[in-house]
């Protein structure tokens, strides 16, 4: 099967370039954006040899994966909301995953901390997928899938970004420090499929933004579908741990923990761990 955009995208002016092979999907969409080009603009590729997360961290992507780009025309957006298109993505991937699993979400806790498991009676094909701050989707608690935002000021003073996604569909990585997932444990869908549904939800989730005058409205939907929301969590930083419990991300999209003396505390990055793991931390 090949990679191809929903009817939706396509109407919106959403292109594609799809490759057999690439070192990284956000750095050829980049490339395309030091070359002239505006988007939107989706790249694509079945193998990816040199993609990258969030602080340079390697991100493994063999075929049967989905490593897809996104350059996306940012004109008339405030150059402090552009990195609340990270929670546009949220939304719209974790939406795009339930979509290619015909999950039905409801009767499954929102609250699922990192680690957890299903509720009794919940068949694994009914896996629990939430948003996990700042850029993860989880799978029953498990790493699924990452998002990268990065932006570049290019030549002139036009701005480029590019909203990449990683998804482990076929294979998950091994020997990683955190447990990982693969959609294949639980789905019988691929990775085409998903980017279908991935470019239909984006469309979706990116009218609601509206340039970033609809962020609240996508925070209310990204909290909708996080996990760890009013349980422990604990947040590694530099030279401190903060814990408390996750309250909720404010319109600036960051972590807002209430500490156990009552105080509040906001934060901007941080290795955040949930639920169980957050005692343990």
């Amino acid at each position: 099967m090949q990679f191809r955009l929903s009817q939706a995208a396509r109407s919106e002016g959403h292109r594609l370039h799809s490759h057999d092979r690439l070192d990284s999907t956000n750095s050829e969409a980049m490339r395309l954006a030091h070359g002239g080009e505006a988007g939107p603009l989706w790249v694509t590729t079945r193998r990816q040899e040199a993609g990258r997360g969030r602080r340079g961290n390697a991100w493994t992507s063999p075929e049967g994966n989905l490593a897809a780009s996104l350059l996306l025309p940012v004109a008339g957006v405030a150059p402090e909301m552009v990195a609340t298109l990270g929670f546009v993505a949220g939304v719209a991937l974790v939406d795009a995953i339930r979509d290619a699993c015909r999950l039905d979400p409801s009767p499954l806790s929102p609250q699922a901390g990192e680690g957890d498991a299903l509720p009794q009676g919940i068949a694994a094909a009914h896996a629990a997928i939430h948003l996990k701050w700042p850029n993860d989707v989880l799978a029953d608690g498990r790493k699924l899938a990452g998002i990268l935002l990065e932006a570049e000021t290019l030549p002139g003073g036009r701005r480029a970004v590019v909203v990449g996604f990683g998804v482990n569909v076929a294979a998950a990585p091994e020997g990683l420090p955190y447990p990982a997932a693969a959609l294949s444990a639980f789905s019988a869908a691929d990775a085409p499929r998903l980017l279908e549904f991935l470019s239909e939800r984006f469309v979706e989730a990116v009218r609601i933004w509206n340039k970033g005058r609809g962020f609240s409205n996508i925070r209310r939907r990204w909290l909708e579908r996080a996990a760890g929301v009013g349980a422990p969590v604990s947040v590694r930083m530099a030279e401190v741990t903060l814990t408390g419990i996750f309250e909720t991300i404010d319109e600036g999209g960051r972590l807002v923990i209430l500490a156990p003396d009552g105080t509040r505390r906001t934060v901007t990055a941080g290795e955040v761990h949930f639920g169980r793991a957050a005692t343990a931390a």
